[in-house]
């Protein structure tokens, strides 16, 4: 932690609420979070719900390890005024979102299942229909009922 402990005001702290730009409050502390927004193993789209209000009981309710409360302070920006920091504050989403439009995944995953399952069904049928022709399908089968006198 440094040495002189900047403190801030809560409405300063609650502007940094972009993935590219984004403060936590958590147990009174400020945090700048913005190079580990890549690296959190929830995402960042976690760290952004806890913009704009005090973090902490999102923090404890996670139930980090001991190696991401160390990790905590390189982080470490200086502290919040606390007369500052409202009993309640209304939820505000984040004006940035990570991907609003989900429908071009869902699409993508889609023909990743149905394009395999497509070639699939296309090579049996073809092997299907070339048997037929050569009559190597056809021909056992009649075989059979030629030796039991049919």
């Amino acid at each position: 932690m440094a040495t002189d402990q900047k403190v801030y005001l809560f409405d300063e702290v609650a502007k940094h609420n972009l993935i590219k730009d984004c403060w936590l409050v958590i147990d009174g502390k400020v945090y700048d979070v913005t190079p580990f927004m890549d690296d959190h193993p929830g995402g960042d789209e976690v760290l952004l719900a806890a913009t704009g209000k005090d973090a902490t009981n999102d923090f404890e309710d996670t139930g980090h390890s001991d190696d991401a409360r160390d990790m905590m302070h390189k982080y470490y920006i200086g502290e919040i005024d606390k007369a500052t920091v409202p009993l309640r504050r209304p939820y505000t989403p984040p004006k940035e979102v990570y991907n609003p439009d989900k429908t071009q995944e869902f699409i993508i995953k889609i023909l990743q299942f149905l394009v395999p399952l497509l070639i699939l069904g296309l090579a049996f049928g073809v092997r299907q229909y070339t048997k037929e022709k050569s009559g190597v399908f056809i021909a056992p089968f009649f075989s059979q009922f030629a030796a039991l006198g049919c």
